[in-house]
């Protein structure tokens, strides 16, 4: 039924007839999205786009059993009779699997040694799969996600517990194929079901269609559903060979009339699964979609582990029911295609008496097996056949069906829409979208059968466009991090089409961040290959740092506003012009500014150098303000939230209103009248002001005799401080100094914090009463001496303009308690130096980072700045930062495990 014609039946009903068939519909299943996946299969297909490539150039995957695993020479023997024998030396075999990085997962390496090397490796794929789904797992934490391991094989469980002198305290754990789940679910605080499920060669599809159960039932937000299979000991092979399943040469010759059994194979496969409306909600890269699945079990037929052909019938149409798909409108079957003379005719029969029937125009239905590539991987067979489909629903193409030279002769497809195909080759289809059935058929009779759609995702949105990005990169240590620099380096060259915003967004906000990290500011993708060279051929980087774990507490963040210099007119333009957020403060300013001053802070931004009105002190004034204001603004957009500020003279009004203290119209007020009264009742180039390399006590030493016309303005830091008064006077000072001391002239015509401020203080008080004072929000570090957070009333306001700055007791206080990370809010960084010297005084590390600086890009500078804090481990939360704004989730290289050698209980412990 349409969705008109079902919203018109609606329409019609009484309101309790419209309440059942609600509750109706609810219980509909809904599509289940694929929007992750991890794999590591064999012949080298450690990721998806690897075992992609593996299929497409038609690669043979079997191998001779590696030399670690048994003597396969010693128990070869071709006869499948011969007690103790196998009847072959090949299957499709994972190199090193007795490697893990354990130290990533915070896993002893005395326990590592007892587990299972199953669960080894699904650690490591299903945090691949959730990287590749752009989940870091600081969101997962706490979450009711769910975890769906298919298994079959105990081979390790049958070696540890051979030596009952080995066994310890973590063996138990180690041996336990439940804990194969428990163990992601554990590691990674997922609250949701953890269930590892044994129902032999379906086990991982079984996985896969529990999973989507548990999310359309709503015990779940988020599911993995894998499957894992390794061949650690000879035992199974033997068994296999008995019974005359395996086939001689290892391959699976799937439909093929040489089909005499199957190839054993191992790995690991792993998907991450969201219902599908959430995931479209929530701006997934959507790889597939599940529409339906189905279980069932063969019951009593002529053996246990014989097919049951009505059975498979039986849970194909329970499928396509499930999928509100009819038969038709599937054109791919990975079938479960072992390569045994008796299987596979059963299973085409089953699959004809159900997709068999002719389509219009011809059109064809593909068969095909994974298993022909890699070889049967049992328990995690399910989930490869099932990665493969997706990846072929992506591409647009299916790949070949190896080993098949003659078709079987006890399979029919004649009068069947069935091909078989030989090489790679486009998919095409007259359906809408592409569709296709997975099949996974356990010996025992488990059954089961999962139908994937294509998605096509939405038209992307607009995004902003930025000209600088950047890149966060992070790893547990630093020849991790090395690691995977090199790894984004083989990625990024030779790409001319980098879509860098989108590279920054994934790296950014779609990944775990862990301990060593980098930072990378630039304009083009050479610029970052360039700096990524230069990271990784050399241990230094300016950037690269041990960041604080979370455990050790989070750096203190404090925000310094400078003082407004006139010298830096038009510093923000290019802001205005790029930051949304910034424009937007600059704005709400300028409704405050325009009416006091007569000019507009967002026109003069906009005109040309040549018509700023930023000679009239006032209005240079407000326009600093203004953009003090909107830094802060968009520091704070980007999650980064100040513990404090702190002000430095003319500037301490903005530090007042980003504390919460003052409301805009009352802070510009105060920058207003300052700058008017100053203005009219002083006389320009009556004093100046001169910055000294001297401590307090030496500076008040020097200006003795003079201390009616000269006074210390400022105290900068220890070893700095700022003279100001009389030019006479203060020029006679500056011919006694020693040149040592002599720092540079200040660009002011006026001689703040002197005693020619006496005669506006008064007035400025005056001016000033109507003023409120709140309560603060963010705690604020006054510069005048004896002053309180709290009292920043006009009398606090007159006294600052005329009391000495003393920005060395506050930044000494802040350091004192604790903090150690400073943004200097103003056009250049010119308190950057005296803060430094501040912490070196105390002997403390810090960071002193710029917001602008002139003659340099503004966002890059900002960048470069979070960057820093990055690196630093204060901006933990890196999706609060620029590319909040949104982005398409790209392919990046997976996390470079450091992996060790475990001991092998075939081989001598260590």
């Amino acid at each position: 039924m349409s969705d008109n014609a079902l919203l018109k039946l609606i329409g019609g009903l009484s309101a309790e007839k419209r309440s059942m068939l609600s509750r109706l519909l609810h219980l509909r299943p809904e599509p289940i999205a694929i929007i992750g996946m991890g794999c590591r299969f064999p012949g080298g297909a450690d990721h998806p786009e690897a075992f992609w490539q593996l299929l497409c150039d038609e690669v043979d995957a079997v191998g001779e059993v590696p030399a670690g695993r048994w003597d396969a020479q010693a128990l070869y023997n071709p006869e499948p009779g011969t007690p103790g024998k196998i009847t072959s030396r090949w299957g499709g075999f994972l190199s090193q699997v007795d490697q893990f990085d354990a130290q990533f997962f915070g896993i002893s390496d005395r326990e590592a040694e007892s587990m299972d090397p199953q669960q080894r490796l699904l650690l490591e794929v299903a945090w691949e799969a959730l990287e590749d789904a752009g989940l870091p797992a600081e969101h997962l934490r706490g979450s009711k996600t769910g975890v769906f391991v298919g298994l079959c094989a105990n081979d390790y469980a049958r070696m540890l517990y051979a030596d009952a002198e080995r066994i310890d305290a973590h063996t138990g754990a180690g041996a336990a194929a439940s804990i194969v789940a428990n163990r992601l679910s554990y590691l990674l605080d997922l609250q949701g079901p953890s269930i590892a499920v044994d129902t032999a060669c379906s086990s991982s599809l079984v996985a896969v269609h529990l999973a989507c159960q548990s999310l359309r039932a709503g015990e779940c937000r988020l599911v993995v559903a894998a499957g894992v299979n390794l061949i650690l000991s000879p035992g199974m092979s033997i068994t296999f060979s008995k019974a005359r399943m395996l086939s001689a040469d290892g391959r699976c010759k799937t439909f093929d009339s040489r089909a005499d059994g199957f190839g054993r194979g191992e790995g690991c496969g792993a998907i991450v699964l969201k219902r599908l409306s959430e995931a479209t909600a929530d701006g997934d890269d959507i790889r597939a979609v599940i529409r339906g699945s189905a279980l069932n079990q063969d019951g009593r037929s002529n053996g246990m582990t014989a097919p049951n052909g009505l059975a498979q019938q039986a849970v194909l149409r329970q499928a396509l029911e499930a999928a509100g798909l009819q038969a038709s409108e599937v054109s791919y079957i990975e079938a479960h295609g072992t390569g045994t003379s008796l299987g596979d005719p059963i299973e085409v029969e089953s699959l004809a008496e159900v997709y068999g029937q002719p389509r219009s125009a011809g059109e064809t239905c593909f068969l095909g097996s994974v298993k022909t590539n890699i070889g049967h991987l049992e328990g995690a067979a399910g989930i490869a056949g099932l990665i493969k489909v997706v990846l072929s629903l992506q591409h647009g193409l299916i790949p070949a069906n190896l080993h098949f030279r003659k078709l079987n002769p006890n399979i029919a497809l004649t009068g069947t829409p069935f091909a078989i195909p030989t090489h790679l080759q486009e998919w095409s289809s007259c359906s809408p979208r592409r569709c296709a059935g997975v099949s996974a058929f356990g010996f025992g009779g488990t059954n089961a059968h999962v139908i994937l759609e294509e998605f096509m995702p939405p038209p992307r949105l607009a995004i902003p466009s930025r000209e600088v990005h950047l890149l966060l990169l992070s790893a547990q240590d630093r020849q991790a991090l090395r690691a995977l620099a090199a790894a984004y380096i083989e990625q990024l060259d030779g790409q001319g089409d980098i879509a860098l915003h989108d590279i920054c967004y994934s790296a950014n906000l779609r990944r775990t961040h862990h301990r060593h990290r980098l930072a990378i500011v630039g304009q083009s993708g050479q610029e970052f290959l360039d700096q990524l060279r230069a990271f990784h051929q050399a241990e230094a980087f300016p950037q690269s740092v041990r960041a604080a774990q979370s455990g050790e507490g989070r750096s203190r963040l404090a925000f310094v506003f400078a003082g407004q210099e006139v010298r830096y007119w038009g510093i923000g333009r290019a802001l205005a012009e790029r930051e949304p957020v910034f424009r937007a403060a600059l704005a709400e300013c300028d409704a405050y500014i325009r009416p006091c001053a007569g000019h507009s802070v967002l026109e003069a931004f906009a005109a040309e150098p040549s018509e700023w009105p930023f000679y009239r002190f006032e209005f240079a004034q407000l326009s600093a303000f203004a953009v003090q204001v909107a830094l802060a603004t968009l520091w704070k957009s980007w999650g980064i939230q100040p513990d404090a500020v702190v002000g430095y003279g003319l500037a301490e009004a903005a530090a007042a209103h980003v504390a919460g203290i003052l409301n805009l119209e009352d802070a510009v007020n105060v920058v207003y009248q300052q700058a008017r009264l100053l203005q009219c009742t002083v006389e320009p180039g009556r004093g100046r002001m001169l910055a000294t390399e001297l401590d307090r006590p030496t500076a008040e030493k020097w200006i003795a005799g003079y201390e009616d016309r000269v006074a210390v303005a400022a105290i900068d830091s220890p070893s700095a401080t700022v003279l100001s008064g009389e030019t006479a006077a203060i020029e006679a000072v500056l011919q006694d100094l020693p040149y040592c001391a002599l720092g540079r002239w200040l660009p002011c015509d006026y001689a703040l914090h002197s005693p020619q401020m006496d005669s506006l203080q008064a007035e400025l008080v005056q001016v000033l009463s109507g003023i409120t004072v709140r309560p603060a929000t963010t705690a604020v570090f006054s510069t005048l001496r004896d002053q309180t957070s709290g009292n920043f009333d006009a009398h606090y306001w007159g006294c600052a303009v005329r009391e000495p700055i003393d920005y060395a007791a506050a930044i000494d206080t802040l350091i004192s308690q604790g903090y150690d990370q400073f943004i200097e809010i103003s056009p250049h960084p010119d308190l950057a130096r005296a803060t430094r010297q501040c912490l070196d005084y105390r002997g403390r590390q810090g960071a002193v980072l710029s917001s602008l600086e002139r003659n340099k890009d503004e966002q890059a500078t900002l960048l470069t700045s979070l960057g820093a804090l990055y690196t630093r481990g204060y901006a933990g939360r890196p999706w609060q930062q620029p590319y909040a704004c949104g982005g398409r989730l790209v392919r990046l290289p997976s996390y470079p495990w450091q992996r060790r050698r475990y001991w092998w209980p075939t081989a001598k412990r260590p």
